[in-house]
């Protein structure tokens, strides 16, 4: 068997499992990658390269820095202020997509996306939207962006840089060859951006999936409902808004149950403004619980010792009261004259399966109620032979943002970003730098900066690249490329709509850059034979291989959302297709407008 079949065959069932199977992306590719380094179809070297590429480590280094900005509130700081509290789909994405697309035009859109994927989940608990809806938009909104100028993405660099090199060498027999301007691809690229953004705010949200309901009835009947009482501090962020705005009032895991003002109890609305010394009652499952208790400007009532300010090293635990402990029978209103020996800070309590609806300080405590207590460090290790609690669990994925950090960490955020913006270095050499700076000042800890890399996304693009050497190695390229060139016969307009379709189809197999870099001989091929100018196949090149729609992995965001969002293959292809489509039509229609064929 000829080593172009095997390709094709591990590249028809690679497909078929990320379709129809529901492995994990990752095995699938390392399984395929796997194979195709058995049957030798391309150089050891060649098949693993993407383990050592620049561009995974720097996804993975982005990674870090999305969550330096995000422990330190940076991230919530900025979302609140562009994005606030949208209460539908829709607003959400008018907040969002616009800003990303800008963004993405003059910045790499990489890290724009690995920042907004905390915000959208934010967003999701808080303002109880589907996180499905908003996804897949951002990412593709980052890469319509990215074709609206010569720095937007790194495909539109490789070619203008091909462009040159072709020139160099005496290129400039081809017709009409000239170098790529700055803003030459935004008359093409400003309206699709528009189109597909209309279009992703329209009909494509009807094509997204969404988050399954009641699926897990008996998991529902079982959770835990606690009451949370939580106090608005001074100077919170939260003062002077309304609860509605706040997204207090109520989310997926949690609703509120009163608002009290100088112990006296106000009429429940979504229009009270909140101040300072607010205490807030909300019946909470323990993921609602552990978000409100991380949410900027609350603070918990009750504990054994004065709140200090460093929140940020407090952890989040679950334990069961047990038959010795001495606080059995006295109020939860009397723990502050407590004389403990370590310090606990009180943020949720149960007793049954039912939020209780009296207030905690009149509560009495018994053997096997359930509290959330936010403690130190030295907890675990006074706690390790204390009888007090029958279970402690530490909560995993609970913490409080740093915000005396957030400007700090912006700072090394920004900075990173104009040196790339700016040529000053690499936006490998950049992103590492900016991750030792959030570490080196505190902005994150080693433990979170660990756990924030997603190295199955990383080892789903290693492998990917790996795969594009088999497709070229054995062949395969070489064949589409011929038979694009028959398709494209002598008709300007359809050649076009051949190069175009070209670089989907190489998307979808390839990375985006190696997709550009296949198509550029061919689209140049092509230009020649017909006698007409190349530049308009440049541009259709651009577009066309940056618009990378259809498959997750073909386009670096799309794999960063694909396991956050917990999307399917199909869930790309149905709404990836007519996006694709749509911006092939504007594109192949408007380019010979202004790029003409014959100058």
């Amino acid at each position: 068997m000829s080593p172009l079949v095997i390709v094709v065959c591990i590249l028809l069932v690679t497909f078929g499992l990320l379709i129809f199977s529901k492995l994990p992306p990752a095995a699938v590719f390392i399984g395929a990658l796997t194979l195709t380094i058995t049957f030798k179809l391309a150089p050891l070297d060649d098949s693993l390269k993407g383990f050592s590429n620049p561009g995974v480590l720097t996804i993975g280094a982005l990674f870090m820095i999305a969550a330096g900005m995000y422990s330190t509130g940076a991230v919530s700081i900025l979302s609140e202020k562009l994005i606030g509290r949208p209460r539908s789909i829709l607003k959400a994405q008018l907040k969002i997509l616009p800003n990303i697309a800008f963004g993405s035009a003059f910045l790499n859109n990489t890290p724009l996306v690995a920042m907004m994927i905390p915000v959208i989940r934010d967003l999701s608990r808080s303002c109880g939207l589907d996180a499905k809806k908003l996804l897949i938009p951002v990412s593709y909104a980052s890469i319509l962006g990215g074709t609206c100028t010569l720095i937007g993405t790194a495909t539109n660099l490789v070619i203008a840089g091909l462009v040159n090199e072709t020139l160099k060498r005496g290129g400039a027999d081809l017709p009409h060859m000239v170098p790529v301007g700055m803003f030459d691809l935004s008359l093409i690229g400003v309206p699709v951006t528009i189109v597909g953004l209309v279009f992703l705010m329209t009909v494509g949200t009807s094509l997204l999936p969404a988050t399954a309901e009641g699926l897990d009835v008996k998991g529902e009947v079982r959770r835990r409902w606690f009451r949370v009482e939580l106090a608005i501090e001074d100077k919170s962020p939260l003062i002077g808004k309304t609860l509605d705005d706040a997204g207090l009032m109520a989310s997926d895991g949690f609703y509120i149950m009163s608002i009290s003002r100088n112990r006296n109890k106000l009429e429940l609305n979504p229009d009270i403004t909140l101040v300072a010394g607010d205490m807030l009652s909300f019946s909470a499952d323990v993921s609602g619980a552990k978000g409100l208790w991380a949410t900027i400007g609350l603070k918990p009532l009750y504990s054994t010792k004065e709140q200090k300010a460093d929140r940020h090293r407090h952890h989040l635990v679950e334990v069961v009261v047990s038959r010795r402990n001495p606080m059995i029978g006295h109020q939860i209103g009397e723990v502050e004259a407590a004389d403990r020996n370590f310090e606990v800070w009180l943020v949720a309590f149960a007793r049954g399966e039912a939020a209780m609806h009296y207030p905690l300080e009149e509560t009495v405590i018994q053997a096997g109620d359930v509290a959330l207590l936010e403690v130190k460090d030295r907890f675990f290790y006074r706690n390790r032979n204390e009888t007090d609690f029958a279970m402690t669990k530490k909560l995993r994925g609970a913490r409080i943002q740093r915000t005396d950090k957030a400007l700090l960490a912006s700072v090394i955020t920004g900075t990173m970003v104009f040196s790339v913006a700016f040529g000053l270095m690499s936006m490998l050499n950049a992103a590492l730098l900016a991750a030792g700076g959030m570490l080196l000042s505190g902005c994150m800890n080693l433990e979170d900066a660990g756990r924030s890399v997603d190295f199955s996304t990383l080892m789903v693009i290693a492998s990917a690249m790996g795969l594009e050497s088999a497709v070229t190695a054995s062949g395969l390229s070489s064949v589409i490329g011929d038979f694009l060139g028959l398709l494209g016969g002598d008709n300007a307009y359809m050649a076009l709509a051949v190069v175009f379709l070209g670089c989907v189809l190489m998307d979808a197999m390839v990375t985006n850059v190696a997709s550009a870099v296949f198509m550029f001989p061919i689209s140049m091929s092509i230009a020649s034979a017909l006698d007409v100018s190349f530049m308009p196949f440049v541009i259709v090149v651009m577009v066309g291989a940056s618009c990378s729609f259809i498959s997750p992995v073909s386009y670096q965001t799309n794999l960063m959302v694909y396991g956050p969002g917990k999307y399917s293959f199909g869930d790309f292809v149905k709404i990836g297709i007519p996006l694709t489509m749509l911006v092939g039509v504007i594109t192949v229609f408007l380019t010979p407008l202004f790029f003409p064929f014959h100058v």
